[in-house]
């Protein structure tokens, strides 16, 4: 055989786009109460707490109680992505990247609702007449998860923790019907199931729910998400039972901030839920661009209805 048969061998290549791996789809934006949004800003009205009055008398005055009334501010925030493919460019591509580009654009999109969401849910959210009054997650709404011996300070994520979650909801009376979700992350996921012991009768469900055969668990939806912050600064909290405030606890900077939430706890505001549009530009050489946007926003319209979860992922 020559040995310059070599000069003769040719190269393959496959005409699809293998996708690295990402999150594609929106998992927390939407587990929420949905509204439409046709402006800038849109106000959202809230009522209060009310109690009755003992009647203590015959023909006495009616009572004024004057009901509380607030609102919650959501602005739209605007979001896009853009790409060219070069026409000369394809005379020399096996492939036609189009769809594949699309695809990245919209899991991009996907990936900002849920940005945006969190932030909603962790941060400040706009209140009074105006949206003026900015109003932050309390203290009383945040916990470390820690160990239920309370002696050791932060603890894995555990099932103990889900009880202060559960407890901390039920104290605030939400409606026994309310639909509950937890984002927690792939750590938290894995220290579960660690620390629920083989003996446990949870064990089975919670096994069950890390492989992904069920998502809910003690009455929490669970959605795992990558996405989530972790705190700048140490915090203080309570050893036993993990209050965050004060104590006699520190826990590190870079905890993940998990947080869970009551559905309409949270609204999600669409003004354009997703534009996609390919096209071709006479400007740029008749290049073809691929363009997508959206304009949504989000609000947390009650503390009580939120609850962030500090996890030491190290553990």
């Amino acid at each position: 055989m020559s040995f310059q048969i070599t000069t003769a061998f040719v190269e393959g290549f496959k005409n699809n786009i293998y996708m690295l791996s990402q999150q594609k789809n929106a998992r927390l934006f939407n587990k929420s109460r949905k509204e439409s949004q046709r402006s800038d800003t849109d106000y959202y009205e809230i009522i209060g707490e009310t109690e009755a009055n003992d009647v203590l008398d015959r023909h006495g005055d009616t009572p004024i109680n004057n009901s509380p009334h607030t609102r919650r501010a959501v602005s739209l925030q605007d979001a896009d992505w853009g790409d060219m493919i070069d026409k000369l460019d394809r005379v020399r591509l096996l492939i036609r990247p189009d769809d594949a580009y699309v695809k990245i654009a919209v899991a991009a999109m996907n990936r900002k609702k849920d940005d945006i969401f969190i932030a909603a849910a962790l941060g400040i959210a706009r209140s009074g007449r105006t949206g003026s009054t900015n109003v932050a997650l309390p203290n009383a709404q945040k916990l470390v998860s820690v160990d239920e011996d309370g002696t050791t300070g932060s603890a894995p994520f555990s099932v103990y923790t889900l009880t202060l979650m559960l407890q901390k909801f039920e104290e605030a009376d939400i409606d026994e019907d309310s639909k509950l979700y937890f984002a927690w992350s792939a750590a938290a996921k894995r220290q579960l199931l660690n620390q629920t012991k083989a003996t446990s009768s949870d064990y089975t469900t919670v096994q069950a729910l890390v492989k992904g055969q069920i998502n809910s668990f003690m009455g929490f939806e669970f959605i795992r998400t990558q996405r989530l912050p972790v705190t700048a600064a140490a915090t203080t909290y309570t050893v036993a039972g993990g209050a965050v405030g004060s104590g006699s606890g520190t826990l590190a900077a870079g905890a993940r901030r998990c947080v869970a939430w009551v559905e309409d706890g949270m609204i999600s505001a669409t003004g354009i839920d997703l534009f996609a549009k390919m096209s071709e530009r006479d400007d740029k050489r008749y290049s073809t661009q691929i363009y997508v946007n959206h304009s949504v926003g989000a609000v947390r319209m009650e503390e009580v209805k939120v609850i962030e979860v500090l996890v030491d992922e190290s553990l």
